[in-house]
């Protein structure tokens, strides 16, 4: 596909071979890297450097010690991937594109295969299709298209493939961050397609308590104590103190679609507890996710949680408790800087949206970058863009990306890194 883009008096031919970035696409979603358990980091490392290889430049793995990331339930090597194509010229300032590798777990009520690209009209279905391989794909055919038709770059490209933002402790990108591997200028693609400008996301922890309680045999329940009915007082309790909670506001902006202010946050995610019918389970264990604003203290937010849980486990026939941090993203705010401008202009030209459309909000999502927020105590300018919209069934079941949107996203990666962009 051949793209005219009009900046002033500069004209850009750039053409973006669908088949060789639906041909990428279709690999990279045949590769199972869901997390957890994120397993297959290293095999997904070594599709990538093939499918980069055409650009030239240096490959480097970068492996996440495994005494910072391991949880239950993770295991496998955590090898992140930094790729600086050899594109710009000597000098050019450094703009890193950030991607992670991992997507959320199939899960149930798919209608097609999950890990089995398939397009029906315009639309791309797989899981990571829209979160985030698509993003992948789209932006290694606009580097592509852009090297090959001669332009010269702008700036030159570091390509950082990251571990674990799907959940965990430490994502790749914050250790990334802490190595001093990550450029002042990033752009982040694990977000949307909308006309947005980031006004940055709440913080999200993850806590996970394991009530004890005495495993029995059902026909002699005076025998033991069921750990998943001793534990519904903490569970009330924790519902009564969500209603306290999701009054918080925060002075983020909300997307333009919203109709009150961002709001705290909290849920209950999952309970696990026994196995069978003729026994009693001697342990239940519930995943609390907590999304905080800006404006909220991790310690206090913490803090409060695990009060809660202590007064009400007072009230239950519970053996004791333990609590486990198993995830964290601090808030992301302050992102823009003097770069900001053209990769908006890029994304208005790129998806063909008028640029007055682009409006600046928040969301209570979440993002690794709080980490790289953290790191250093530089500013990092941080620009987003992607693939997820509304309706994009993202951690869901069929989850899909649109043809349209993989090719906006891929023009506006070429545009951004043009130097006859201006």
């Amino acid at each position: 596909m051949i793209f005219h883009s009009y900046i002033g008096m500069t004209k850009l031919n750039i053409d973006i071979d669908e088949n060789t970035l639906l041909g990428m696409l279709s690999e990279l979603v045949a590769l199972d890297s869901s997390f957890p358990p994120g397993s297959s980091y290293p095999e997904m490392a070594t599709l990538l450097e093939r499918m980069t290889a055409s650009l030239g430049g240096t490959h480097s793995r970068v492996e996440v010690p495994e005494t910072l990331w391991k949880v239950p339930g993770t295991h496998g090597l955590r090898t992140n991937l930094i790729v600086r194509p050899d594109l710009a010229p000597e000098g050019s300032p450094e703009v890193t594109i950030y991607f992670h590798v991992d997507t959320a777990p199939v899960g149930d009520g798919w209608n097609r295969p999950a890990f089995q690209m398939t397009c029906e009209d315009n639309r791309v279905y797989a899981r990571g299709a829209a979160d985030m391989k698509g993003a992948i794909a789209a932006a290694l055919a606009g580097l592509e298209a852009l090297r090959s038709a001669g332009h010269t770059f702008a700036f030159q490209p570091v390509l950082a493939f990251c571990t674990d933002e799907e959940g965990g402790v430490y994502p790749g990108i914050r250790y990334l961050a802490e190595q001093n591997l990550v450029s002042d200028i990033i752009i982040n693609l694990n977000g949307s397609a909308t006309p947005r400008i980031w006004a940055g996301s709440f913080g999200s922890l993850d806590l996970s308590f394991e009530f004890e309680g005495k495993a029995a045999h059902s026909g002699r329940p005076e025998l033991g104590i069921n750990a998943i009915e001793q534990a519904l007082p903490v569970l009330h309790a924790l519902t009564t103190l969500k209603t306290q909670v999701e009054t918080r506001t925060s002075a983020m902006p909300p997307p333009p679609t919203a109709t009150e202010p961002l709001h705290a946050l909290l849920n209950i995610t999952a309970i696990h507890g026994g196995d069978k019918g003729s026994a009693l389970p001697g342990t239940c264990r519930v995943v609390i996710n907590r999304r905080y604003a800006p404006e909220e203290n991790v310690v206090t937010v913490r803090s409060e949680i695990q009060t809660c849980v202590e007064a009400a486990a007072k009230n239950s026939d519970l053996v004791g408790w333990t609590v486990s941090e198993i995830g964290h993203l601090p808030p992301v705010e302050n992102t823009q800087g003097v770069m900001s401008p053209r990769w908006t202009a890029a994304m208005s030209a790129g998806y063909e949206v008028p640029l007055d459309e682009f409006v600046a909000f928040g969301s209570t999502t979440s993002s690794d970058f709080g980490w790289i927020q953290k790191a250093g105590g530089r500013h990092r300018e941080i620009m987003l863009g992607g693939l997820s919209r509304p309706d994009r069934n993202v951690h869901a079941a069929d989850e899909f990306t649109t043809k349209e949107d993989l090719l906006g996203l891929a023009r506006s990666i070429a545009l951004f890194f043009s130097a006859d962009f201006d």
